[in-house]
């Protein structure tokens, strides 16, 4: 398996991310993810910057590692139009290492510019006119569109990358894999479900086996009980399912929300403290389900140097051992 890391902005600022990316490659993680967020899940993570300003920035301080967003969506706050000019230029901008992660999205983020949320069946209508839109204009030359969504009016790229951005979308069931896997390079998903990846493959056109790019949170640190407490102050929210996640309004909303999750509750679905092992018996049930790669999110802001060196001595070996 390919082993990523997850530059997470919901709990770091754009130049400690951008510090974080290029430890990432030294410590020897193949490619890094990013979150594209207005707001941070709960209070205590306290970070959002731009995802796309701090991404320009890390194809600057990397050179090997492939980048990717984790994800984008290119619905609301963003028009699909401009998503593939952003990632055009980023994918230029890293020499051909970008893959475009979409979803469709959580009410969060996208609530910020007053339009409400709609439902979630709705929400994939409007992500797979999206995909059509930032396909089209990958292909080069003037687009137009004319959908139930979305209208594009004489679009073109005048920069693209020579090498294609590969298009990765997020997928929770059967629903969204039958929508989404003729049409897209890669799955996203953060459950290591069998069942997705088999129907994913199953429906890609001409049945081929895909990249399936899983997530995995961690909670590393020495004393195991301060780990889990980090854990459950930050990443509690982790819980609801996406179901819940994509509905709620604010770190207001997902603090009430999660007001009775014990951290025993996070201790139990998160690998917390000082040794490998847990997180590679988590890894290893992406890889029996199927999954190709899996990005890890140490939790917590002020951690991740003390991660990365863990993860270069440590983990990564046992990993790939």
């Amino acid at each position: 398996m390919r082993i990523g890391y997850t530059l997470m902005t919901e709990q770091a600022g754009p130049n400690d991310l951008v510090r974080y990316a290029a430890g990432a490659e030294r410590a020897g993680f193949d490619f890094e993810v990013m979150s594209d967020h207005y707001s941070p899940w709960l209070d205590e993570q306290g970070h959002a910057p731009y995802a796309w300003a701090v991404l320009g920035a890390v194809t600057q301080v990397t050179e090997r590692a492939e980048l990717m967003t984790y994800v984008t969506c290119p619905t609301m706050r963003y028009h699909p139009a401009v998503v593939a000019q952003k990632a055009a230029t980023v994918q230029a901008l890293s020499g051909g290492r970008f893959t475009l992660g979409l979803g469709a999205g959580e009410n969060l983020n996208e609530h910020v510019i007053g339009r409400g949320w709609p439902p979630a069946n709705v929400r994939h209508e409007m992500l797979s006119e999206a995909v059509q839109i930032i396909s089209g204009l990958f292909d080069g030359g003037y687009f137009d569109y004319d959908g139930k969504h979305f209208r594009v009016d004489s679009a073109k790229l005048w920069d693209l990358p020579e090498k294609r951005t590969p298009i990765g979308v997020a997928v929770s069931g059967s629903q969204s894999v039958r929508r989404f896997a003729p049409v897209a390079d890669a799955m996203i998903a953060v459950e290591p479900k069998a069942e997705l990846s088999q129907e994913w493959d199953a429906t890609k056109l001409g049945g081929a086996p895909s990249r399936k790019i899983g997530q995995l949170p961690v909670s590393w640190g020495n004393d195991r009980d301060a780990a889990v407490k980090r854990a459950h102050e930050q990443f509690r929210w982790f819980a609801g399912g996406w179901k819940v996640n994509a509905e709620l309004p604010g770190p207001a909303g997902f603090a009430g929300a999660t007001q009775f999750v014990r951290e025993d509750d996070v201790a139990g679905s998160i690998p917390c403290g000082p040794d490998a092992e847990p997180i590679a018996e988590a890894v290893r049930e992406f890889e029996k389900a199927g999954f190709t790669d899996v990005a890890l999110v140490q939790i917590g802001g002020d951690q991740q140097e003390g991660f990365l060196d863990f993860a270069e001595k440590e983990l990564l070996p046992a990993l790939r051992g």
